[in-house]
């Protein structure tokens, strides 16, 4: 069984080279997106607290997120940057977010699956960059082990879904999640950002 959904669209070279050019900007943008992935996983232990068979793979998920913070900040600081005030708006994540329904059950389904796209498109840039970067420098190593951890998340977040919903119900909305996805992302204006 599948666990996760192929892309529809590749990320374009343009946002690799952009990411490659603004390196230190994208780090910023990355650290911020470890930290949201954190509190999303746990949110869902939140809202959720009665589907008690997910909590224990959910609050793994928080751990390995925020570990993959205090990783990112490291580089940041080793690469002499420091956090923003602020965390930017992601208009992709804000775009995505619109597509979901809005009852209970529907939007537990449609955030599980939102998440599961978040990684595998993570999964994806991830490697991308990792390709792109100096062979043996830290960098490189770290990369390699986020691409690894990203599509692991990718196949979590639907193996969950699969455990209150029908194949058929899982797959059709992963589908058209897939679908607008690719619609956003073909319409998202470049930037040194992960989404």
């Amino acid at each position: 069984m599948q666990l996760s959904i192929e892309l529809k669209c590749k990320s374009p070279e343009a946002w690799l080279n952009c990411v490659m050019e603004n390196f230190d900007d994208f780090l910023l943008d990355h650290a911020d997106c470890e930290r949201k992935a954190s509190s999303m996983a746990m949110s869902f232990v939140a809202k959720y607290p009665d589907r008690t068979d997910i909590i224990p793979e959910l609050i793994e998920t928080a751990l390995e997120e925020l570990e993959h913070f205090r990783d990112v900040y490291a580089l940041i600081l080793k690469r002499g940057g420091k956090l923003k005030a602020e965390m930017d708006e992601d208009p992709y994540i804000k775009q995505m977010l619109a597509f979901c329904r809005t009852g209970r059950n529907e939007r537990f389904l449609d955030r599980m699956l939102l998440a599961s796209l978040f990684e595998t498109r993570g999964a994806e840039r991830f490697k991308l960059i990792w390709e792109r970067l100096p062979e043996d420098s830290d960098e490189k190593k770290f990369f390699h082990r986020l691409w690894a951890s990203e599509a692991k998340h990718a196949h979590l977040f639907v193996k969950m879904a699969l455990g209150y919903f029908t194949e058929k119900e899982v797959y059709e909305r992963l589908d058209a999640f897939a679908t607008e996805e690719s619609r956003i992302i073909e319409n998202l204006p470049i930037r040194a950002a992960l989404h």
